[in-house]
């Protein structure tokens, strides 16, 4: 079966910033795509501010010049120049991905995975990138993957911690039998993510009575309200105070 490309007025055109020098009589000049420069120089390496800034102005006019073509021919020749001048600018800039992963995810076994999902990040960033605003694209892109990296972490300790026991299953005070952390990791109650010294949700009294509570490290019976609390110096009162609202921030993110 032949396939039929869809008509050119029925694809939708990329949004673009648009600059007022886009209207004046020099504009083709300015930024003829034929004027490009050769990003080839630079896939081994970063491509230069200047160049992907050059490159972003002369992206953005060929998407402009797309929203004013008239008829198929002229509006395929300003998309396939767009898109041409958007993939040069990420060639150039695609070790940002792999810079953000080592940052942000360097002992992490998806590296691959977190590389191909900074990739579509970097094309959004690249679509979005106002070049006549001062910014360095470098900068600007690599805060949107850093960002990016950040909510996909936070999306699959989620993802894992929700496949884990039910948090509605842990009590906010004393439970009514001994506590035992089972060793089957399909079960087990793990809090590893929420527990690490840089998570922001808890503070470090709740991360440290909830890894008390539910003995989260070893295997062994969960102590009491009253042994954590004489352990800490606090009252059992109070530990059951801390431990219900460490319960509960962890509820309304896990369970909305």
């Amino acid at each position: 079966m032949k396939s039929t490309a869809l008509p050119s007025e029925t694809r939708p055109a990329p949004r673009f910033v648009h600059h007022e020098s886009f209207e004046q009589a020099n504009a083709s000049r300015l930024y003829g795509p034929l004027d490009a420069i050769d990003p080839t120089p630079f896939f081994d390496s970063f491509m230069p501010d200047d160049v992907t800034r050059d490159t972003a102005k002369r992206m953005h006019y060929a998407a402009f010049r797309l929203s004013k073509a008239k008829g198929d021919a002229a509006q395929e020749r300003w998309r396939q120049t767009y898109f041409e001048l958007r993939d040069r600018i990420v060639v150039g800039n695609r070790k940002l991905a792999y810079r953000a992963v080592r940052r942000r995810m360097a002992l992490s076994n998806k590296a691959d995975d977190l590389i191909g999902d900074c990739h579509i990040v970097l094309i959004q960033a690249v679509a979005a990138y106002n070049p006549w605003m001062g910014i360095r694209f470098s900068t600007y892109a690599f805060t949107c993957l850093i960002r990016a990296l950040a909510r996909l972490a936070q999306r699959a300790s989620n993802d894992w911690f929700s496949r884990s026991m039910s948090i509605d299953s842990l009590p906010d005070g004393e439970p009514g039998q001994g506590c035992v952390v089972e060793p089957a990791a399909s079960s087990q109650f793990r809090l590893d993510d929420f527990l690490r010294e840089d998570h922001p949700l808890l503070s470090a009294r709740e991360k440290i009575i909830l890894s008390r509570r539910f003995n989260l490290k070893e295997e062994m019976a969960c102590p009491t309200l009253e042994n954590v609390g004489r352990e800490l110096g606090l009252s059992k009162e109070r530990v059951r105070q801390v431990q219900a609202t460490a319960l509960g921030k962890l509820r309304q993110v896990l369970l909305g």
